[in-house]
């Protein structure tokens, strides 16, 4: 079969563009601070990164503001007087200014996950030694997670307390969905991974922005005391800016090439209040090319996943600013039962989705829920079990067989859907045999019980397709961003495709 490189049209969303340009007075502040520069009414919460890795408190006392905290050593979270912004941008020692904006969970209220979570039994893979860090609201003190020894590590970010707790729940469901293991009512995916749990949002689901990026920090600086190989991020935020600048969109950067997978959310925001499609309302992170976005669908309450459709809330594509297509995949996030603290906020405030016991009347409490916040733990159990089952494969190389071994939903475009229905069994199959192999060649997807594999990836604004994924492609290594052209020493990331002429490296055979 040819394998043919098509270009993605790439939409900018209308909109998000002001209607005057103070850039030429600030070029480095984001739009949200642009905003704030037209009309000032106080202060606001910033990011800066600096130019250099030199403190820069001086810079923000000249402009009348204050030093909050640093992260890591480039960049500093401040409260700047809005009518110092422009200044404060203006210094040659500062790169550029952030809104430190507010990020929430991206869950709904909504016996999938039960199904689909006996899979790997038959598979042999249950995430058994692979880290997975949760970036959310925490975990519940009562969670089998606990219980059954899966807790690895417990970080807070919000109110720094040291034992585990949960105080909005949303934490804990995504925790269940991940890991949760046959003692309790329902089966996570990867019940023998090991879960690192960083609380960056507080008791109503939302938090800052560097609380993320400091909890992101905090997982690549772990990466080896806990075998971390994926980060869960089931938020949304605002978007801004470009994901060139974006400090959390860059923070997932850094976890990438630390060898981290970064799966996070598309959000909840596919349709306007009226119920139009509403085109370019993924969230970030999940812009950023590099980052594994997960969309919603729809099972229909039937057991046949040929029926899945996407989920109607769910965000679609192209991105805000860039115009990158997206999500990547999508899986299961429409009622989904899973662990529940009945002291949370998200408990009382969802007496629809409570679910008392199990089916023989025992057990705890648990919440059906519905979001992209549910879809992406599956995707990131998923991941945990490919690291099982692979583990020298890269989070490029990852990202790519789900998208290549996806299932493509009839009648949804690749805004809505992108390469399809998470396929777990052609996902893990397809990975073990590029870890077992050196050369090309194309996989019996029959035997790996699966329908139509997508035989694509996105790789930015660009559709590779072909017959089969290359172990060795230069595309997976750790210095080449995800959609980029090349490494970052300059050598051409090409596919032996057939392609667009005007494309750098068109035609070329690896």
């Amino acid at each position: 079969m040819d394998r043919r490189l098509l270009v993605v049209t790439a939409v900018l969303v209308a909109g998000l563009h002001l209607s005057s340009d103070p850039r030429a007075d600030a070029p480095r502040l984001d739009a949200a601070l642009l905003a704030r520069l037209r009309a000032p009414h106080g202060s606001s919460q910033v990011i800066i990164r600096t130019t250099t890795n030199l403190p820069i408190d001086d810079v923000v006392r000249e402009a009348g503001g204050t030093t909050i905290r640093s992260l890591g050593a480039a960049s500093v979270v401040a409260l700047v007087p809005d009518g110092a912004l422009a200044r404060l941008a203006a210094n040659p020692r500062v790169a550029s200014v952030s809104a430190d904006r507010r990020v929430t969970s991206a869950a709904a209220a909504g016996g999938v996950l039960d199904r689909i979570a006996r899979l790997p039994q038959a598979l042999g893979v249950d995430g058994s030694g692979v880290g997975v860090a949760t970036i959310d609201s925490g975990i519940s003190a009562g969670h089998e997670v606990i219980a059954s020894g899966r807790l690895a590590h417990w970080m807070d970010f919000v109110s720094h307390l040291d034992v585990p707790y949960d105080d909005y729940g949303h934490g804990t469901h995504v925790a269940g969905i991940i890991a949760a293991g046959d003692s309790g009512d329902h089966r996570g995916i990867a019940p023998g991974a090991n879960l690192i749990v960083l609380k960056a949002l507080d008791g109503t689901g939302s938090g800052r922005v560097s609380d993320v990026i400091a909890a992101v920090d905090y997982a690549i600086a772990n990466r080896d005391r806990f075998n971390i190989r994926v980060i869960n991020l089931s938020v949304a935020a605002g978007v801004y800016e470009s994901y060139h600048t974006d400090p959390l969109a860059q923070a997932a950067l850094r976890a990438v090439r630390a060898g981290i997978v970064v799966v996070a959310a598309a959000g909840n925001f596919g349709r306007t209040p009226g119920g139009e499609v509403q085109p370019g309302s993924i969230a970030a992170p999940g812009n950023a090319p590099w980052v594994l976005t997960v969309g919603a669908s729809d099972d229909r309450a039937t057991a046949d996943p040929s029926d899945d459709i996407v989920a109607a809330f769910s965000s679609r594509g192209p991105t805000a600013i860039d115009g990158l297509s997206k999500p990547d995949v999508i899986a299961p996030g429409v009622g989904i039962e899973a662990a529940a603290d009945p002291a949370s906020a998200l408990f009382a405030l969802q007496p629809g989705g409570r679910v008392w016991g199990d089916a023989h009347g025992g057990g705890v409490p648990s919440l059906r829920l519905s979001g992209t916040s549910m879809a992406a733990p599956i995707v990131t159990g998923t991941v945990a079990l490919i690291a099982e089952a692979a583990p020298g494969l890269t989070p490029n190389a990852i990202k790519a067989i789900l998208e290549f071994t996806a299932q493509p939903r009839a009648g949804e475009d690749d805004e809505a859907q992108g390469t399809g229905l998470l396929n777990m069994g052609g996902a893990i199959a397809l990975a073990r045999q590029l870890a077992a192999k050196a050369g090309n060649s194309t996989l019996d997807e029959a035997s790996a019980g699966t329908a139509a594999w997508s035989h694509r990836i996105i790789w930015g604004t660009q559709q590779v397709t072909g017959d089969f994924v290359a172990p060795s492609m230069r595309a997976w290594d750790l210095d080449v961003p995800w959609g980029a052209d090349g490494s970052a020493t300059g050598e051409i990331v090409t596919w032996g495709a057939l392609c667009q002429p005007e494309r750098s490296g068109c035609g070329a055979t690896r």
